[in-house]
Formats: C-alpha cells, sequence, structure tokens
C-alpha cells in the first residue's frame, strides 16, 4: 500500500538535500572568492581543462620523440611523431579513450598490446626490427 504524500518537500530526500546545501555553504561561504583569474567558475573550468589537456599533450609529445631519439636521432624522431597521419592519431585516441572509461575497456586494451608483443616476439627480432625501423623512416621521409 502505498502511502499517502504529504506537503511538497517534506521527505528524506529534500532533507538530504537542505543537508548537503547546508555543508555547501559551510564549505563554501558567498563571500569566498572563486579559485582562478576569472569570477566565474565556468569560465575558470575551461581554462583549467585547457592549461591540463595542453600540458599533457606538450609531455607526450616529448616523451614521444625521446623514445625515439635514442634509435633514430633528433631530427628523425621529430619528423617521425610530427608526421604522423590523422587516422592514426585518431585510432590512438580511440583506443586510450576505451582504455581508461572502464575496466573491461582497459583489459580488452591491455590484452592486445599483450597480444601484439608477443606476436612481434614470435617473429625473429631482426625481422621485427627492420619492419619496425621501415614504417619509421617511411613516416620521417613523409613531409
Amino acid at each position: 500500500m502505498a502511502k499517502p504524500k504529504g506537503k511538497a518537500g517534506t521527505g528524506a530526500s529534500a532533507r538530504i538535500a537542505g543537508a548537503v546545501d547546508k555543508a555547501g555553504d559551510k564549505l563554501a561561504p558567498d563571500d569566498r572568492d572563486v579559485a582562478g583569474p576569472s569570477p566565474d567558475p565556468a569560465t575558470n573550468l575551461l581554462i583549467h581543462d585547457i592549461l591540463l589537456r595542453s600540458g599533457g599533450r606538450i609531455l607526450r609529445l616529448g616523451l614521444e620523440k625521446g623514445l625515439l631519439r635514442n634509435r633514430y636521432g633528433k631530427s628523425a624522431a621529430r619528423e617521425i611523431v610530427e608526421n604522423r597521419s590523422m587516422v592514426q592519431t585518431l585510432a590512438s585516441y580511440a583506443v586510450a579513450r576505451v582504455a581508461t572509461r572502464s575496466v573491461p575497456g582497459a583489459i580488452v586494451v591491455g590484452g592486445g598490446i599483450v597480444a601484439k608483443a608477443l606476436l612481434d616476439r614470435r617473429r625473429s627480432r631482426r625481422a621485427a626490427e627492420r619492419a619496425g625501423d621501415r614504417k619509421l623512416r617511411k613516416r620521417a621521409e613523409q613531409e
């Protein structure tokens, strides 16, 4: 049997919402400034998002160039990273997105990486190195 509804705003959810509002007021009173250069929190969130994404991109590109620099030299490493096609960029973004959104996605992507590494090891080491070198040198020569 359903309970008769009482006055609006007197249920448990209304009491919980009121408690959350009071707690929020204690943590961030109205007279406190918003952290960031703008008084608008949405603008500050946008600014922080842009900074985090650009910082991550700079770090990722530097790491990729650094890993390739030992084998191919500074200029070739730069060319390899910069000559990546749009399809390669979108594919790596999509795979990273799948891997970071869920545990099953991470398992699938991780399993694929392990399978690729085992396949490369199965082929002769020299053949795998030659095939990889060919692909990267071809990418470095594109302009």
